[in-house]
């Protein structure tokens, strides 16, 4: 929440020109709701089923972005699917940043509580270690623009390619 994956994956294709997947945008296209909605109308129990479906649907093509959202790696499942799909690329900031970034709109169903930072503490301590056995690549973008993150994505990804022949 807050690390940029929406943006940064708009940016990457922008300058890539590659087809780009949002499982968020594919939930809410499906459900013809708002992510806040649909955790509002049908529980995030549902929501979690529905981006596992969409991520069962995307077929692996190393020319393309699929974007997530931060909650994706709560199922072992879809883990093993990103995988499969492709490179792993974890977004990651400091935590006070990802909160001030993760709340600005007040569009987050899982804070919507009445202690949302610790909430948020909460979230981040239990997805940390599933986001470090997820990823291939770790971006740290708390001081970067969505340009420099896309620039650090794209030439760790090159690093890995030169890497692996």
């Amino acid at each position: 929440m807050g690390a940029g994956k929406s943006s940064v994956g708009r940016c990457l294709q922008s300058r890539t020109g590659l087809a780009r997947s949002d499982v968020d945008e594919i939930i809410s296209t499906r459900f013809q709701l708002s992510i806040p909605q649909i955790f509002s109308t049908y529980g995030e129990e549902r929501f979690r089923d529905a981006e596992t479906e969409a991520l069962r649907e995307l077929s692996p093509n190393p020319s393309s972005i699929i974007v997530t959202g931060g909650g994706i790696v709560l199922r072992r499942e879809n883990i093993d699917l990103l995988k499969r799909l492709g490179t792993v690329v974890w977004l990651d900031a400091r935590e006070e940043i990802l909160f001030e970034r993760g709340t600005r709109k007040g569009e987050r169903p899982l804070l919507h509580t009445d202690k949302p930072r610790a909430k948020f503490s909460e979230l981040l301590r239990i997805r940390v270690p599933l986001y470090a056995n997820a990823a291939e690549i770790r971006i740290d973008t708390s001081e970067l623009t969505h340009e420099e993150v896309a620039d650090a994505i794209l030439s760790k990804i090159d690093d890995l390619i030169l890497s692996k022949k």
